[in-house]
C-alpha cells in the first residue's frame, strides 16, 4: 500500500476538483495535509471534511500569484507542523478561447496561475527539504503541455513549462534526494470543465479510448504514487492520466 504516516503535505488548489481530490486522497494515507487556495469558504469545508473523517488537515488561505501570500502561506504552514514532506503543486486555471481572441491580461492571468505559482510555491518548501535530504514535489501540469491543445494556446505554453520546470528541477535536487514529479490529467470531470461549452465536453468523451472523462480521484491517485516511497527511484518523469487520449514517447 501507499501510505504517508507522519507525513505533512501541501496542497495547493485544494478547494475543489483535483487539488481537493488531492487532499483527500493524501489524508486517507496517511498524511496531515495543509490545503491552500483563494477559495476560503470552500477551503475550509474541504478542511473540515476531512477531520471529520479523522484525518488531519487545516487550511490556510493561498494566492499562488502573489509571493507576500506564498510567504504567509509558508510561515503558518511551518506554524502548524515542524516540516513538509509533500508539495503537490495542484493549482491552475484555463478557457478555452482562440488564441487571437485573448488579451494581454488573460495570457498574465494563465502564466500566473498554471507557471508562476508552481515555481513560487515550490520554491517557498525546497531549502527545508534540501536541508533535510528528503522530500517530494508533484507538479500537476496538463496533456495540453505535451501535445497541445486547440484554444488554449497560452494555457499549453504554460503547461509545458510546467513540464520542462518540473525535469531541470529534477535533476538539480536528485544529489538532495528531492523528488520532482509531474503529472499530467487528460480532460476530467471537475467544476473548471463544467464550464466548457457541452458539445466540446461531448468532443473531449468521444476521442477518449476508455470513453469517459477521468475521476479527480484517479488524478489524486497518479499524485499519491509520486508522493510515497513506491517511486523512490523516479524523478524528472511525467505521468499522463488521460484514458489513453494522449499515448506520447
Amino acid at each position: 500500500m501507499m501510505r504517508l504516516d507522519g507525513k505533512t503535505a501541501v496542497v495547493t488548489g485544494a478547494a475543489s476538483g483535483i487539488g481537493r481530490a488531492t487532499a483527500e486522497v493524501l489524508a486517507e494515507a496517511g498524511a496531515h495535509v495543509l490545503l491552500g487556495d483563494i477559495a476560503e469558504d470552500r477551503g475550509e469545508e474541504a478542511a473540515a471534511a476531512i477531520r471529520g473523517k479523522g484525518q488531519g488537515a487545516d487550511f490556510i488561505r493561498l494566492d499562488v500569484t502573489s509571493l507576500d501570500s506564498v510567504e504567509a502561506f509558508k510561515q503558518q504552514a511551518y506554524a502548524k507542523r515542524p516540516q513538509v514532506d509533500v508539495v503537490a503543486n495542484v493549482a491552475g486555471w484555463g478557457k478555452i478561447e482562440p488564441f487571437v481572441k485573448n488579451s494581454p491580461d488573460f495570457w498574465r492571468k494563465i502564466i500566473d496561475l498554471n507557471f508562476f505559482g508552481v515555481v513560487a510555491v515550490t520554491r517557498a518548501f525546497l531549502d527545508q527539504m534540501v536541508e533535510r535530504k528528503s522530500g517530494r514535489i508533484v507538479i500537476v501540469s496538463s496533456d495540453a503541455g505535451r501535445v497541445g491543445s486547440l484554444g488554449e494556446s497560452v494555457y499549453a505554453g504554460a503547461k509545458g513549462g510546467a513540464i520542462a520546470f518540473t525535469k531541470s528541477l529534477a535533476r538539480e535536487m536528485a544529489r538532495f534526494s528531492v523528488n520532482v514529479n509531474c503529472v499530467c490529467p487528460g480532460p476530467t470531470d471537475t467544476p473548471l470543465l463544467a464550464a466548457v461549452p457541452e458539445k466540446h465536453r461531448e468532443a473531449f468523451v468521444r476521442v477518449t479510448p476508455m470513453g469517459r472523462l477521468a475521476k479527480p480521484s484517479e488524478i489524486a491517485d497518479a499524485v499519491l504514487f509520486f508522493a510515497s516511497s513506491r517511486s523512490d527511484f523516479i524523478t524528472g518523469q511525467v505521468i499522463s492520466v488521460s484514458g489513453g487520449l494522449t499515448m506520447v514517447g
